[in-house]
C-alpha cells in the first residue's frame, strides 16, 4: 500500500504514539552552545551522502542538515569540513549509483560517511529487501575504501501494514549490526511528531526543525568519528 506524501510524517507520529501526537517543546537548538570550544586538531572530511532531508529542501543552503552540522561540530572544537551530498528524491537505488562517482570527486577521502536514505523507497512503495540490498551494497564500497559509516535509520509507518513495518524498521539495525557502523536509530526522531518544525508538505522539517535535528545527532556524529591520528 503506497502512503500519500501529505501524510507520512501524521503517520510516523501514529506509529510511534499509538494515535495523536503530544505536544512538547522541541529540543534545544545546535545553536544554544554560549561559549564555542576553540577550533583544533585535525580537520575532519565528512560527506553527507543522502536525499532531500541532506541537501536541504526549500530552505537556504546555509540552513541545510550539513551546514548546521558543521557549524555545531565546530563550536564542539572539532576542525569539520561536512561536505552535502544530499540529492532530492534520491532512493537507495539512485544513491548506490552515484556513490562509487560522489567518494572518487572529494578532494579528500572522507574520515567519516553519513549514509542517509531510504525515505523516498517509503513513499514509493518499495520493498524493504529491495531497499535493504541497495544499503547493504553501498555499505560494501564503504567498507572496501576502508571509511567509516553513520548509518541514519527510518521508520515505515502503519499504513503499509504490520509486516512492511516490522521488514523495513528491522533493516537498519540489521545492517548496523552486520557491517559493524555507528547508527541513529530514527533520523526524524526530534521532529517527527511536531507539526510546527515540519514544511507544509509534512515531509521536510523547516530551519528550525533541522536545528532540532543537528541537536539530537551532532553527538552521535562526533562518536562516530575515527580517533585523530598521531602526528
Amino acid at each position: 500500500m503506497r502512503l500519500s506524501r501529505l501524510s507520512i510524517v501524521t503517520a510516523f507520529a501514529l506509529a510511534a504514539c499509538g494515535g495523536e501526537a503530544p505536544q512538547r517543546e522541541p529540543a534545544p537548538a545546535a545553536e544554544q552552545t554560549a561559549d564555542p570550544m576553540p577550533v583544533m586538531g585535525q580537520e575532519r572530511h565528512i560527506l553527507a551522502f543522502g536525499d532531500s532531508l541532506f541537501a536541504g529542501y526549500n530552505v537556504a543552503k546555509e540552513e541545510s542538515y550539513p551546514a548546521r552540522l558543521e557549524a555545531a561540530l565546530r563550536a564542539q572544537g572539532i576542525d569539520a569540513q561536512v561536505a552535502n551530498a544530499g540529492v532530492s528524491g534520491d532512493t537507495t537505488a539512485a544513491g548506490l549509483q552515484r556513490l562509487a562517482f560522489t567518494l572518487d570527486a572529494q578532494q579528500e577521502a572522507p574520515d567519516l560517511v553519513i549514509l542517509e536514505l531510504g525515505g523516498n523507497d517509503l513513499l514509493r512503495g518499495l520493498s524493504p529487501e529491495e531497499t535493504k540490498a541497495h544499503l547493504a551494497n553501498m555499505l560494501d564500497i564503504l567498507k572496501q575504501r576502508e571509511i567509516p559509516v553513520l548509518l541514519m535509520g527510518m521508520r515505515a509507518p502503519p499504513n503499509y501494514g504490520p509486516e512492511f513495518q516490522q521488514a523495513f524498521d528491522a533493516l537498519y539495525p540489521a545492517l548496523a549490526e552486520e557491517y559493524g557502523v555507528e547508527l541513529v536509530p530514527f533520523f526524524l526522531e526530534g521532529v517527527y511528531d511536531q507539526p510546527r518544525l515540519i514544511q507544509p508538505d509534512r515531509i521536510h522539517p523547516t530551519a528550525e526543525g533541522i536545528e532540532t535535528l543537528v541537536s539530537t545527532t551532532v553527538d552521535e556524529v562526533a562518536k562516530a568519528l575515527p580517533e585523530e591520528e598521531a602526528p
